[in-house]
C-alpha cells in the first residue's frame, strides 16, 4: 500500500507556504495560458485492494464531474441552489450568529453517563464489524442499531484472529476505561480528546480493516464531533482536531462493493464538515483547513464517476466547508502591519495558537480561480465567444457558487485583510471579467451575482474593477450581436445593479462625473433604452420587455430620491472654474463636493467635445481645449495636454503619436508628462512597451520614433532601477526597445521569409549593457514573448482595446493610486441636485423609449408601467428641467387622439371611447399638468390647452371646469356602499383611504392609474358609469383639470405666464381648427373664461404677472387680423373687465394698488384697440362690468387711465338702445353724486366727455339729453364746493390738468380749469342738430357762466378763455347756419332753427363779454380782441340766409326776410349794449393817442350806420 499523497491523478497546492508548495495560478488569463485542467489539492485517501483480491479500484478521473445533458445540468443546478439555501450558514445572517451553530447536535453538552454509553456503543459497533469474517458476502458497514445476524456463516478455518491486532486492543482498552469506576472513569472535560479519538482514528488509517469498519469508526468520530464533547477550551483540543483531519486525509479504504464505498465516502464528507463545525474548529491551522478543503474536493472529483447521489452530497459538503471557513472571517483580527500581510510574513508561532486565519482563505480563493481555468478560452478569429463543453461549464458554475458563498459570508470583513482583498481585486476579478465575456448564459448569470455581492461589500476598493466589468462584460454582452440568451442575462445583470438603492447615484458620481472614466450609468440607461425601443408592427420580445421594465425601475429609483419632498430644486447655473486641473479628483473644501462634481461633469463634456474636434482637426481640438479652459492658455500646461491624450477615450491614435513625436518644445514637454503617467514598476520590458504603445500608434518617421522611445526609455529606467539592476543605463533600454521593434517586424511581417532565430536575437544584443551582456534568460524571455504575440503597432485608430493581460496589469497598477469608490450609505437631501443632473443626461433617450413603447404597445399592463415611467420622469423634470417636462407633456397629449386635425369629432370620440390608450394618456397628461405644472413652460401648456379645448368641443369636460361657480353634481345612488375618491372614481371598500395618500408618495400617484385600470376592466364599474358618455366623463373627472386653473396661485410666475400665453395663443385661433363660427366663438370665450379664472386666483401677485401678459397680448393681437376674423377682441374686452371687477372686489373696501389698476385698464384698452367693434358686439356685457365697477368700487378708482377707460366704455356701450338708458343713468349719477362714486378732479373731465357723448347721440330722447345737460350744469355746484375748500378734493389729491394734453384733461388749474372744461362740453353740445338740445345747452352754459363769475372768482386768463370759448361757439353756429342756408330747397327749416340758436349764442356772447369786460379790457391785445368781436357782429348782420330767389317760393322768401331783419335788429341792439356799457365803465373813451374810439366809430358806421349818431354824436368829437 502506497502513500496516497502520491496518487498519480492528484496534485497539491503548488508552492503554498502552508504545504511547502504554492498553487500555480497565472496572473493573466492570456499570458501565460491557463492550465487545461484544474490543479488538485493534497491527496485525500485511496481505495486499496483487498488482501484476497488482486484488483484495484480505478483511479479517480481528473475532471470533477461527468458531463451532463442540459436537463440534468439544470436539475442539478437547481437542487444545488436549494441545498445552499437550506444550509445553516446563509448570507443573510450576520457571521457572528453563525459561529455557534452546529449541524445535528444539541445545544448543550450531553451528560457524562450518556457520553460513556454512547462511546461504548460505538466501540461495540466497530469491534463487531472487525470480528465479522472477511468472506461474508454482506461485508458492509451496518448501522449501529442493526443487530448482527447469528445465522451468518463463519469461516471454520480462519487464517488470523482479529482479536490479536493492536486496533482491537486499543478499542477494548478504551471500553474498559470508560466504565472503570475505580480509576474514576473517563473525565471528558479534562482528559485529552485524543484518548478517546485515537482508537477510532487508528481504524480509519488502518490497512487491515474492512470498509464497513472504517465506516463505523468514521461514524463514531462524527458523533463525538457533533456532540461537542470537547471544545477550544479543552486541553489538547488543537492536537485532537488536527489529528482528526490528518486521519481523514490518510484514510485507507479496502476494495468493496460500490454502495459500501459510497457510504464511506459520504461519511468522510460528514466528518470533514463536522471537523470545521465543532467547537474546536477555530484551533485548526491554515494547513489543516486547506487539507480539509482538498479532501472534500477530491471526493467531489471521484464522485463524478460513482453516482449522482454521492456527487450531490460531495458538492453540498464543499458548500458547507466554505461556509464554515469564511463565516469565521469577521472574527479574525486584521493584521496590524498591512505590508507584512501582503508579503506573507505572518507570525506562524502566534498563528498556531490563534487557529486558522485569512491565509488559508487566500489559498482557497486561488484554488477557486484555478477551477475557472478548466476550459481555456481561445479567441475565435471572427471575434465570437469560444465554445465551452458542458462539463467544463459545470466546473465553472461550481467554482462560482463557492466564490459567491465565500463573498457572502466574508462580507466587508474581506476588505480588512489586505492579502485577501488583493486577491479579490486582482485574480478573482480578472477571471470574472475574462470569462464573463467568453461564457454561456449560466456562467454569466453566476458571474453577475458574484460581482453584485462584491459591489455590495467591497465596492470602496473596487472602483476600476467594477468599471471594467461593466465595460468589458455587461455592456459588451448586452449589445446586439450576441445571442439572445446572453443579452437577456446581461440585461438582467444591469437591471439588478440598478435596483440597488444607491447604485445609480454612485455610478454617476464615480464614473460619469470623472473625466478619466467611462459614462457607465449613461451607457447603461441608453443600452436599456435601445433594447426597450419596440420594432414596428411586431409585439415586444421578452428581451424588450425586460429592458423596458429595467428602464422604468431606473427612472422610479431616481424619482423616489430626487422627488423625496415637495421642495422643488432651484434651477442650477454652474460657473465653471478657470483652469480646473483635470487630474484633481476631490475638492479642497469637503462641503463643496456637489459643485465640484458638477464642474467635473461639465469638464468631461467639454473634453469629449474637444476629442471630436481633435479627431477631425487636431489644431481645432487643442484650440477648443484652451477656449473651454481645460488647458491654461498662457502658458499652455503640458500636464493637462498629456492627461488629455492619456485618459480621453476615442482619440485618434495616429494623431496622438504624431503630436508626441513632434520636436517643438511644448510637444517634448507633453511627451515627458505623458510617459510619466505610466507605471512600469516590476514589469519586464516587452510588457511595459506593449502597455505604452497600445495607447497610441507609433508614427512612421524615424526621428519621431526615436524621440518617443527615448522618453519611454528614460521613464522605464527610472522606475526599474529602484527594484532591479538589469540595465546599467537608459541607453541600454533604448537600444533594446529598438531591437524589440525590429524583432516584432521580423517575426510578424508576412513579407519577411527568413525569420530571426533566438540565437540571432541574443547575438544581436551582445555587449549592449555598457559592454556587458544582458542575462541570456532575460533576452530569451523577451524573444519568446514577442514571437508568440506581436506588439500591436497599427489598427483602428480610435477603437478601444479589449481587456488583455497588459491592460489588466495597467488597471491594477492604476487602482493603487486612484481615489477610492465613493460609497453612499443612502440618498440624502444634498444628493438631490446630483440626481437631477443624472436624469438630465439620460432623459432624452429614456422619454423617447417610453413614448415609443406607449405608442406601439396594446397590453394594458405594459401601458400602465409605461405611464408610471413617464410619471417618474415628470417627477424629476419638475426640479428645473422644464424643457424635458414640456416635451413629455406634449408627447402624452399626442397620444390622446384629440389632436388629430384630420379626424372628425365623431371619429375622435369613437377612438377615445373605445381605446384604452387615449384615456390613459389624457389621465397621465393632466396628472402631470396638475401635479408638476410648476415646471411646465410653453410647449407643454400649449398641448394641454389644445387637448382641453378638444374635450370642450366633444362635450366631455365636467361642469366644474366649464362653469367653476356651478355646484358640484351629486353622486348617483349606489346599490352597494362604495368608497369614492376625490377624483370621482368608484373604489372598493377601503381603497379610498389608500388613494388619499396621493401627495404623500409616488405610490399614490401611480395608484390612480391602477384604479383606472380596475375601473376599466370591471363590469360593475361600467354599469355604474351609466353609458359611454358618463363613462368618459368619469375618466375626465379623474384628471382634475379645474384644479390647474383654480390652484394656479401655487404656480411660479414663469409657469403661470406660460399657461396664460398658451390660452391667449389658443383664443387667437392659432393652432385651432373650427368647423362653425359658433364653435369658434364658444372656444374663444372658454379660453378667456379660463384666463379670468387664473387671474382671479393670482390677484395677490397681479403686478408681477400682468406686464408680461400685456406684452404677449400685444404681440398676439397684432397677428389676429392676419389670421381670421375671430371674436378675439370682443371676448378679450369682456374677460378683462371681469378681471377688473374681481380685482376691485378682492381689495374692497380698500382701493387696489395703483400699479395694478393701471396695468388692468391698460390691458382693457389694448384689447379694445385690437377690435374697435368689440364693445359694440358685446355692449351689454361690457356695460354691465363697467357699471358694477362704478357702483361698488367707483370711489376706489384712482388712476386717470382707469376713469378714462371706464367712462369711454360706458359711452360707447351707450350708443346702443339696450344700454343707452343705463349709461345715461350712470353718468347722471356721477354728476349728481348719486352713482356711488363722486366726481373728482381725477375723473371730472372724463365724466364731461361721456356726458357729451350720450347727450349728443341721435337716438337719445330730448328729455334724456336735457336731463344730462341739467346734470352738467348742476356740476358747477361741485366746482364751487372745491373752490371754497381751497381746490381740495376729499379723498383725492387735486391735480392740475390740461385741456390740451391729449388725455382729455382741462387747461388751467383747479376749479377754474374744470369750469372751462364744462363750458367747452356745453359749447360742443350747442352744435348738435336738434334745436331743443342746442338751445338747452346754451341756456345751461349761460347759467354756468353766471355762477362761475359770481362764485369761482375766475382769474383774468380764465375769463378771457371763457369768452373765447363762447366766441368759438358763435363762429361754429354761424358756419352751420350758412351751410344749411346754402343747401337750398328743403333746408329752410334747419336754417331757421340754427339761426334761432345763433341769436341765443350771440346774446350769450355779449352777456359774457360784458360780464368779463374788465379782465378782457385789461388784456394786452384787447384792441385786436375788440375788432374781432365787431367783425363777428358785422358777419352775422350781413349773412344772407336765402338761396336763389327764382328757386324759392314767395312765402319762404318773406320768412327769410323776416329772419334777416330780426338778426339785424338784434345785432344793432347788442352793439348798443356793448358800446354803452363800455363807455360807462370807461373802457371806450376818447383819449389822445388811443385809436380804439376812432376805430370803433368807423366800424359802427360800417356795420350799422343807423346807430352811429346815437352812439357817437358829433359833440363827442
Amino acid at each position: 500500500m502506497g502513500d496516497l499523497t502520491h496518487h498519480p491523478t492528484l496534485s497539491a497546492f503548488h508552492s503554498s507556504p502552508l504545504f511547502g508548495s504554492k498553487l500555480s495560478f497565472p496572473k493573466q488569463p492570456h499570458s501565460p495560458p491557463f492550465p487545461k485542467h484544474p490543479p488538485q489539492f493534497l491527496t485525500v485517501f485511496q481505495i486499496i485492494p483487498s488482501k484476497k483480491k488482486n484488483h484495484v479500484f480505478p483511479s479517480p478521473p481528473t475532471t470533477m464531474a461527468k458531463p451532463l445533458d442540459s436537463e440534468e445540468r439544470e436539475k442539478s443546478e437547481s437542487e444545488e441552489e436549494d441545498e445552499v439555501a437550506d444550509t445553516h450558514y446563509i448570507s443573510s445572517k450576520p457571521p457572528h450568529i453563525n459561529k455557534k451553530r452546529k449541524n445535528h447536535h444539541p445545544h448543550h453538552q450531553p451528560h457524562h453517563l450518556a457520553l460513556s454509553c454512547m462511546l461504548n456503543t460505538e466501540i461495540g459497533a466497530v469491534l463487531a464489524v472487525i470480528r465479522r469474517p472477511i468472506s461474508d458476502p454482506h461485508h458492509h458497514y451496518p448501522h449501529p442499531t442493526t443487530p448482527i445476524d447469528p445465522t451468518t456463516p463463519i469461516d471454520p478455518n480462519p487464517t488470523a484472529s482479529p482479536f490479536d491486532t493492536p486496533l482491537v486492543a486499543s478499542l477494548k482498552s478504551l471500553r474498559a476505561r470508560i466504565f472503570d469506576h475505580r480509576r474514576g472513569g473517563l473525565d471528558y472535560r479534562s482528559v485529552d480528546p485524543r484518548a478517546y479519538l485515537s482508537p477510532f482514528l487508528d481504524v480509519v488509517r488502518s490497512d487491515d480493516v474492512p470498509a464497513a469498519a472504517t465506516g463505523a469508526a468514521l461514524f463514531a468520530v462524527l458523533k463525538l464531533l457533533r456532540l461537542d464533547v470537547f471544545d477550544s477550551r479543552t486541553h489538547g483540543a488543537a492536537e485532537a482536531v488536527s489529528s482528526v483531519v490528518a486521519a481523514i486525509t490518510n484514510c485507507r479504504l479496502e476494495r468493496a462493493d460500490p454502495a459500501s464505498e459510497d457510504a464511506v465516502l459520504m461519511r468522510v464528507l460528514q466528518v470533514l464538515v463536522a471537523a470545521l463545525r465543532c467547537g474546536a474548529a477555530p484551533l485548526l491551522s491554515d494547513h489543516d483547513v486547506c487539507t480539509v478543503v482538498n479532501t472534500c474536493f477530491q471526493v467531489v472529483q471521484q464522485s463524478a464517476a460513482r453516482g449522482d447521489l454521492l456527487q450531490r452530497n460531495a458538492r453540498h459538503a464543499m458548500h458547507e466547508l466554505v461556509q464554515a471557513v469564511f463565516a469565521r472571517l469577521p472574527e479574525i483580527k486584521p493584521p496590524l502591519d498591512a505590508r507584512a500581510s501582503l508579503s506573507g510574513t505572518d507570525d506562524d508561532e502566534n498563528r498556531a495558537y490563534e487557529g486558522y486565519g485569512s491565509r488559508c482563505m487566500v489559498d482557497i480563493f486561488h484554488f477557486f480561480c484555478s477551477l475557472l481555468n478548466v476550459a481555456e478560452a481561445v479567441d475565435h478569429p471572427d471575434g465570437f465567444p469560444p465554445s465551452i463543453t458542458a462539463a467544463n461549464e459545470d466546473v465553472q458554475l461550481f467554482a462560482l457558487v463557492l466564490i459567491n458563498t465565500a463573498v457572502e459570508l466574508g462580507g466587508d470583513a474581506i476588505g480588512r485583510h489586505p492579502k485577501l482583498l488583493r486577491m479579490i481585486q486582482d485574480d478573482v476579478f480578472h477571471h470574472l471579467i475574462h470569462y464573463g465575456s467568453r461564457c454561456g448564459p449560466l456562467v454569466l448569470s453566476m458571474i453577475c451575482s458574484t460581482v453584485l455581492n462584491l459591489y455590495n461589500f467591497l465596492r470602496g476598493s473596487l472602483r476600476l474593477q467594477i468599471e471594467a466589468f461593466f465595460v468589458h462584460v455587461l455592456l459588451k454582452m448586452a449589445s446586439r450581436g450576441n445571442s439572445i440568451q446572453l443579452q437577456e442575462v446581461a440585461i438582467e445583470g444591469l437591471i439588478t445593479f440598478c435596483r440597488q438603492p444607491t447604485f445609480t447615484l454612485e455610478a454617476y458620481i464615480n464614473y460619469d462625473c470623472d473625466p478619466a472614466r467611462r459614462d457607465v450609468l449613461e451607457e447603461t440607461v441608453k443600452l436599456l433604452c435601445k433594447h426597450a425601443y419596440p420594432t414596428i408592427a411586431s409585439p415586444m420580445t421578452p428581451l424588450q420587455v425586460q429592458a423596458f421594465q429595467g428602464l422604468v425601475n431606473v427612472l422610479a429609483n431616481i424619482a423616489d430620491n430626487v422627488d423625496a419632498d415637495d421642495h422643488e430644486l432651484a434651477p442650477y447655473k454652474l460657473e465653471f472654474p478657470d483652469n480646473l486641473p483635470v487630474w484633481i479628483d476631490h475638492p479642497d473644501d469637503p462641503n463643496s463636493w456637489v459643485d465640484f462634481l458638477r464642474a467635473r461633469k461639465l469638464q468631461k463634456r467639454r473634453i469629449l467635445i474637444a476629442a471630436t474636434h481633435f479627431n477631425s482637426d487636431d489644431k481645432k481640438g487643442l484650440e477648443y481645449l484652451r477656449i473651454s479652459k481645460i488647458v491654461p492658455e498662457n502658458p499652455p500646461d503640458p500636464k493637462s495636454l498629456a492627461w488629455f491624450f492619456r485618459h480621453t477615450s476615442g482619440l485618434d491614435k495616429n494623431k496622438i503619436g504624431d503630436y508626441l513625436g513632434d520636436p517643438d518644445e511644448l510637444n517634448l514637454k507633453v511627451l515627458k508628462e505623458y510617459t510619466e503617467m505610466f507605471h512600469f514598476e516590476g514589469l519586464i520590458l516587452d510588457t511595459a512597451l506593449r502597455t505604452f504603445l497600445e495607447t497610441f500608434r507609433l508614427p512612421g518617421e524615424s526621428q519621431k520614433i526615436q524621440r518617443i522611445l527615448e522618453a519611454f526609455s528614460d521613464q522605464f529606467y527610472e522606475q526599474q532601477q529602484m527594484s532591479s539592476d538589469v540595465f546599467v543605463s537608459k541607453d541600454v533600454v533604448f537600444i533594446l526597445c529598438y531591437s524589440l521593434i525590429m524583432l516584432n517586424t521580423d517575426q510578424h511581417n508576412p513579407q519577411v521569409k527568413k525569420k530571426m532565430t533566438e540565437e540571432e536575437f541574443i547575438r544581436n544584443n551582445r555587449a549592449i549593457n555598457d559592454g556587458a551582456d544582458l542575462a541570456r534568460e532575460y533576452l530569451s524571455e523577451l524573444f519568446h514573448s514577442i514571437s508568440t504575440k506581436a506588439i500591436t503597432l497599427s489598427g483602428n485608430s480610435t477603437a478601444a482595446i479589449d481587456m488583455n493581460s497588459n491592460k489588466w496589469g495597467e488597471l491594477i497598477r492604476r487602482s493603487k493610486s486612484v481615489a477610492q469608490f465613493i460609497a453612499l450609505p443612502a440618498w440624502a437631501s444634498e444628493h438631490r441636485p446630483i440626481g437631477r443632473d443624472l436624469f438630465a443626461t439620460v432623459s432624452g433617450p429614456a422619454v423617447a423609449a417610453l413614448a415609443a413603447v406607449f405608442e406601439r404597445s396594446d397590453d394594458a399592463e405594459t401601458l400602465h408601467e409605461c405611464v408610471g415611467g413617464l410619471i417618474s420622469a415628470a417627477r424629476v423634470s419638475r426640479h428645473g428641467l422644464s424643457d424635458v417636462l414640456d416635451e413629455l407633456l406634449a408627447c402624452l397629449c399626442r397620444f390622446t387622439a384629440l389632436l388629430n386635425p384630420y379626424a372628425t369629432a365623431e371619429e375622435t370620440l369613437f377612438a377615445f371611447s373605445n381605446d384604452l390608450k387615449p384615456r390613459m394618456a389624457i389621465l397621465a397628461a393632466f396628472t402631470v399638468a396638475s401635479r408638476f405644472g410648476s415646471a411646465v413652460r410653453g410647449g407643454g401648456w400649449r398641448s394641454a390647452v389644445d387637448c382641453l379645448l378638444k374635450l370642450k368641443r366633444l362635450k366631455l369636460l365636467p361642469q366644474s371646469v366649464i362653469d367653476p361657480s356651478a355646484p358640484p353634481p351629486m353622486p348617483p345612488a349606489q346599490p352597494h356602499k362604495k368608497s369614492e375618491s376625490a377624483s370621482g372614481v368608484i373604489f372598493p371598500p377601503g381603497a379610498a383611504a389608500r388613494s388619499g395618500a396621493r401627495h404623500a408618495s409616488s405610490g399614490g400617484l401611480i395608484g390612480r392609474f391602477s384604479q383606472f385600470l380596475s375601473f376599466e376592466s370591471g363590469a360593475e364599474s361600467m354599469v355604474l358609469a351609466g353609458g359611454e358618455l358618463e363613462h368618459n366623463l368619469k375618466i375626465i373627472q379623474q384628471c382634475k383639470i379645474g384644479s390647474i386653473f383654480s390652484e394656479s396661485a401655487s404656480l411660479p410666475a414663469k409657469s403661470a405666464l406660460a399657461l396664460v400665453r398658451a390660452l391667449v395663443f389658443a383664443a387667437a385661433g392659432k393652432g385651432q381648427k373650427f368647423n362653425t363660427p359658433v364653435e369658434e366663438e364658444e372656444t374663444v370665450g372658454f379660453c378667456w373664461e379660463l384666463i379670468v379664472s387664473m387671474a382671479s386666483a393670482n390677484l395677490h401677485r397681479f403686478t408681477e404677472l400682468w406686464p408680461y401678459f400685456i406684452e404677449h397680448l400685444s404681440a398676439v393681437g397684432e397677428q389676429v387680423p392676419l389670421l381670421s376674423t375671430t371674436p378675439f377682441g370682443e371676448k378679450a374686452v369682456v374677460a378683462l373687465l371681469e378681471i377688473c371687477v374681481r380685482l376691485f372686489q378682492a381689495c374692497a373696501p380698500r382701493a387696489p394698488d395703483r400699479d395694478a389698476e393701471e396695468l388692468m385698464f391698460r390691458s382693457v384698452a389694448l384689447a379694445w384697440k385690437l377690435d374697435k367693434e368689440a364693445v359694440d358686439s358685446s355692449c351689454e356685457a361690457v356695460f354691465e362690468c363697467a357699471r358694477r365697477i362704478l357702483r361698488a368700487n367707483g370711489a376706489n378708482v384712482q388712476t386717470q387711465n382707469g376713469w378714462k377707460t371706464l367712462l369711454h366704455l360706458i359711452t360707447v356701450a351707450g350708443r346702443h338702445p339696450e344700454t343707452f338708458d343705463g349709461a345715461c343713468e350712470a353718468v347722471i349719477g356721477l354728476l349728481t353724486d348719486g352713482g356711488g362714486a363722486n366726481i373728482t378732479g381725477l375723473n371730472y373731465a372724463f365724466v364731461l366727455e361721456s356726458a357729451f357723448g350720450l347727450a349728443a347721440l341721435r337716438l337719445a330722447p330730448v328729455e334724456r339729453s336735457v336731463e344730462i345737460l341739467d346734470a352738467l350744469a348742476g356740476s358747477v355746484d361741485r366746482l364751487i364746493e372745491w373752490h371754497r375748500s381751497g381746490n381740495s378734493d376729499p379723498g383725492h389729491n387735486w391735480s392740475v390738468v390740461s385741456m390740451e394734453d391729449g388725455n382729455g384733461a382741462m387747461k388751467g388749474g383747479g376749479s377754474a380749469g374744470a369750469f372751462l372744461r364744462l363750458a367747452d362740453v356745453l359749447r360742443k353740445t350747442s352744435l348738435v342738430r336738434r334745436e331743443e338740445i342746442r338751445n338747452h345747452a346754451i341756456a345751461a352754459l349761460r347759467r354756468c357762466i353766471r355762477l362761475a363769475a359770481e362764485e369761482l372768482e375766475l382769474p383774468a386768463q380764465s375769463s378771457v378763455c371763457c369768452f373765447n370759448l363762447v366766441q368759438a361757439m358763435v363762429d361754429d353756429l354761424h358756419s352751420k347756419t350758412v351751410d344749411y342756408a346754402r343747401r337750398g330747397e328743403g333746408a329752410w327749416r334747419e336754417t331757421r332753427s340754427m339761426e334761432s340758436t345763433l341769436r341765443m349764442a350771440m346774446e350769450l356772447m355779449v352777456d359774457v363779454y360784458l360780464l368779463f369786460l374788465k379782465p378782457i379790457s385789461e388784456a394786452p391785445d384787447f384792441r385786436t380782441f375788440w375788432l374781432g368781436l365787431l367783425r363777428r357782429m358785422d358777419t352775422c348782420m350781413k349773412t344772407h340766409l336765402g338761396g336763389e330767389e327764382e328757386e324759392e317760393g314767395e312765402e319762404e322768401t318773406e320768412e327769410r326776410e323776416e329772419e334777416m331783419v330780426m338778426m339785424r335788429e338784434m345785432v344793432t341792439e347788442l352793439l348798443k349794449r356793448m358800446i354803452v356799457e363800455m363807455k360807462e365803465k370807461g373802457v371806450l373813451v376818447q383819449r389822445e393817442g388811443d385809436e380804439l374810439w376812432d376805430i370803433t366809430n368807423i366800424q359802427i358806421q360800417w356795420i350799422s350806420p343807423s346807430i352811429k349818431d346815437e352812439l357817437f354824436p358829433e359833440d363827442d368829437f
